[in-house]
């Protein structure tokens, strides 16, 4: 059966998925190149967690509304229900607890992966996520949560962003609060879509229809506006009485002191009404945001009873950047801070190549990125291939103009041209004349 074309271009990958060709997929590689470096530099070690895991081990470390985001499918050699992990987090748990009992605490982890999850089909959200994360095991500690939190705001600034805001909140805190009420699921539930929204007209409303104690109406009518900077968390000392939500408000105002420390200040916002995250959150969690980007570009938090689970009880933190968010964020900044490494196009107009080849390698040892222009054209055309695929020079082995032992630097830029002696290393050393 016939296909039209255009179909085949529109139709090409299925929805929620993207080809990424080579500019994005350069710029995706400088972006988990800067946050790896970073998580190395902070002691962390990478695993590389499998692309599918057995359905109902993954499941141990995912709620339920994780669970029906993955993608299942039956395993023809055992037969078993297999999923690929909408999470990488639950995996790092399993592998933590089932094949690393050997190592000592605390466990400094990293990785990369992509991951799937369902969406509505006319939500327009990727279904594909480029995650990198850190998962930081075995501590128990403000310093921990305020680490995860400092190598994010690092990784953004070596990336370029400025005026980015990461946004704090504390899980334990609204939970105490809600504890405390003893509300019905439903009402729960609409109260923390309103507080969300920071509806404070609605949850005055729901509060109204509810029997619960005058001080916790007070403190749950208060949430809405529980969010601005550090000072929010003094003025939520003053309002609520519950020693759960109290501990948690101690906590982190012991994080946002370290962050201080780290040089974190300005970046901060505050938000107590806000649950974020997933359920196995249990402490600080935190959301950071670009400049013209509405979703996070990254965000975690603590998850101490994650690791129970798996049969291996312990404290963890940790987050994960989204890599498609960023590269984002990066295309509708002023400045990207690639670095720039020159590119040369290599012509021969010799029919022996042996002398294009020993010069090509030399230069590649420089660390200069050299493509050979195998293809037999002339070098007006060579000359526009390489201005119309980013590179910056060519070089021209056996010009007629040129000694047998020369050949010229062509600039595509401007046409200007240099001869050089081909095993002239000082000459080839001088990356600023081949940019």
């Amino acid at each position: 059966m016939k296909v039209k074309a255009e179909n085949n271009r529109e139709n090409s990958v299925p929805k929620g998925v993207t080809d990424f060709l080579p500019e994005q997929a350069e710029l995706i590689g400088f972006i988990e190149e800067r946050i790896n470096r970073t998580f190395e530099l902070w002691g962390f070690r990478r695993i590389i967690p499998p692309m599918f895991e057995f359905e109902e081990l993954l499941a141990v470390g995912m709620d339920d509304s994780l669970r029906d985001k993955s993608f299942r499918f039956e395993d023809r050699q055992s037969h078993r229900l297999l999923a690929i992990p909408p999470d990488i987090t639950p995996q790092v748990a399993r592998i933590e607890a089932m094949r690393m009992s050997g190592y000592p605490l605390p466990h400094r982890l990293y990785y990369n992966g992509r991951v799937l999850r369902q969406v509505e089909s006319q939500s327009g959200r990727s279904r594909e996520l480029f995650q990198s994360g850190v998962e930081l095991i075995g501590l128990e500690s403000p310093e921990a949560d305020a680490e995860m939190i400092a190598m994010s705001a690092e990784v953004l600034r070596k990336l370029g962003f400025t005026g980015f805001k990461l946004d704090l909140g504390q899980v334990e805190f609204f939970r105490g609060i809600m504890s405390a009420a003893d509300l019905s699921l439903s009402v729960l539930k609409a109260l923390q879509e309103s507080i969300a929204r920071k509806d404070s007209t609605t949850v005055r409303s729901i509060l109204e229809s509810v029997d619960i104690p005058d001080v916790t109406k007070s403190e749950i009518a208060e949430l809405p506006r529980m969010f601005g900077s550090a000072d929010v968390i003094q003025k939520a000392s003053l309002t609520v009485r519950n020693d759960r939500s109290r501990r948690a408000l101690d906590n982190l105002a012991k994080v946002v002191d370290i962050l201080a420390i780290h040089g974190i200040r300005d970046e901060l916002t505050i938000d107590l009404g806000e649950i974020r995250g997933l359920s196995y959150h249990t402490g600080v969690t935190f959301e950071g945001f670009v400049p013209d980007i509405g979703e996070p570009v990254c965000g975690g938090g603590r998850y101490d009873g994650l690791m129970g689970r798996y049969g291996r009880p312990a404290p963890a933190t940790g987050f994960a950047f989204n890599v498609l968010n960023l590269l984002q964020g990066l295309e509708k900044s002023a400045v990207i801070n690639l670095p720039v490494t020159p590119k040369i196009l290599l012509f021969n107009m010799k029919e022996d190549r042996t002398a294009a080849l020993e010069l090509t390698a030399r230069l590649r040892e420089k660390g200069f990125i050299v493509a050979r222009d195998i293809i037999r054209r002339d070098l007006h055309d060579s000359i526009e291939y390489a201005r119309r695929t980013g590179i910056q020079s060519v070089v021209i082995v056996g010009d007629l103009a040129a000694d047998e032992r020369d050949a010229v630097l062509l600039k595509v830029s401007d046409g200007t041209r240099r001869v050089f002696t081909m095993t002239d290393q000082a000459f080839l050393d001088r990356s600023e004349l081949f940019s």
